[in-house]
């Protein structure tokens, strides 16, 4: 099946005309019966969606509330322009197993073979719009949701190497005017993105807990009553992710993991895949990362359950099948959401329909 959003192509010309593929044509997905879940206030038809990333635009997403996706969300905004990384972004990956810990400490071997593609890189560098162009067009993605759907905006703060005087207060306000903006829109959930990299640090943001509570606090008193998630990349330890979820448990209303996995990705003869310097490392999603997906949605359980806390947790991450879906749902999930599937599988909404019906509703 066509992708909708099609790799052979770059970043730039994927927002102009896609989207491609399933999502052009017209959709068998039938709204039948009342929402049968709740998302942070919200009814949903069904829990499941699709992640930031490949909904580049108002398109795109229009075309996933069509095609039978009810939770989605709008591609991590910036509070200014930036252009996506050199072509290509998104390569096939070539695995014979789970992408582990231990095995993305070794290349990956990937190209643009998209037969049978289970994983993919992913490696755009958080592009962004000007907001006087972002801010109509996510507007138009809320109201394409119709009645048991919703939009979620996603955002992520800009370093400024150049700003005089304390960098970290500018850092922090420059997430609180990228929350504002999205507020603007007229979205009903906002999602933090911590888990793409951040300009000028060593690691993601979400392992500087510090960091994120000074962050989500501000985010938090700048939108009052908006429901705010933390997008969080795979943590390796159990300590340092109970130490993030209780220092910022009272602060926000949900968490969403996994991202990516980072590992060096090379082509068939061992040469850096990706164009550019810092491009040797590139992250990968899709099946080889299903496993860190269900094990922090688990993680985010346990950790909800022990502290007896009402937090929402939304599941992304290797999701390809209604068994996936269903896993990720039994491990704790609130929403499910697919990335790398969704793309190659633009049904896949459609048939989640019947896996949802036994699905728990929280």
């Amino acid at each position: 099946m066509v992708p909708f959003y099609d790799p052979m192509r770059t970043y730039e010309d994927n927002d102009a005309h896609g989207p491609f593929g399933g999502f052009r044509e017209p959709s068998p997905y039938v709204c039948a019966g009342s929402p049968c879940a709740e998302f942070l206030g919200h009814a949903v038809n069904r829990p499941f969606g699709i992640p930031a990333g490949p909904l580049l635009n108002a398109a795109f997403c229009e075309a996933a509330f069509r095609t039978g996706y009810d939770v989605n969300v709008y591609k991590t905004v910036r509070t200014r322009a930036r252009q996506a990384h050199p072509f290509p972004n998104t390569l096939a990956v070539h695995l014979d197993g789970p992408l582990t810990v231990e095995r993305s400490r070794l290349p990956v071997v990937a190209d643009n073979d998209f037969r049978h593609v289970t994983s993919i890189t992913n490696s755009l560098g958080v592009p962004s719009r000007d907001p006087d162009e972002w801010q109509p067009d996510m507007a138009s993605a809320v109201l394409a949701a119709g009645r048991g759907q919703l939009l979620v905006g996603s955002f992520q703060g800009t370093r400024d190497d150049e700003a005089v005087g304390d960098r970290e207060s500018a850092y922090i306000a420059d997430h609180v005017r990228a929350a504002t903006l999205v507020a603007e829109t007229g979205a009903r959930v906002l999602e933090l993105n911590l888990s793409c990299p951040n300009e000028g640090a060593a690691d993601l943001l979400c392992f500087d807990t510090p960091m994120v509570v000074k962050v989500a606090d501000a985010v938090k008193n700048a939108v009052g009553d908006l429901p705010v998630v933390l997008k969080l990349a795979y943590f390796v330890e159990d300590p340092p992710l109970a130490q993030l979820v209780a220092a910022t448990r009272d602060i926000v209303q949900g968490y969403a993991a996994v991202n990516t996995i980072s590992a060096t990705v090379v082509r068939p003869d061992g040469r850096q895949a990706l164009p550019g310097e810092g491009r040797d490392v590139g992250g990968v999603c899709g099946a080889a990362i299903a496993w860190a997906g269900l094990e922090m949605v688990g993680r985010l359980a346990a950790l909800r359950d022990r502290g007896r806390h009402d937090f929402s947790i939304i599941g992304v991450g290797g999701v390809r099948s209604q068994e996936d879906y269903a896993a990720m749902r039994h491990a704790g999930a609130d929403v499910v959401m697919s990335a790398t599937g969704a793309m190659f599988d633009p049904l896949l909404g459609v048939r989640i329909q019947g896996a949802a019906e036994g699905a728990r509703s929280r």
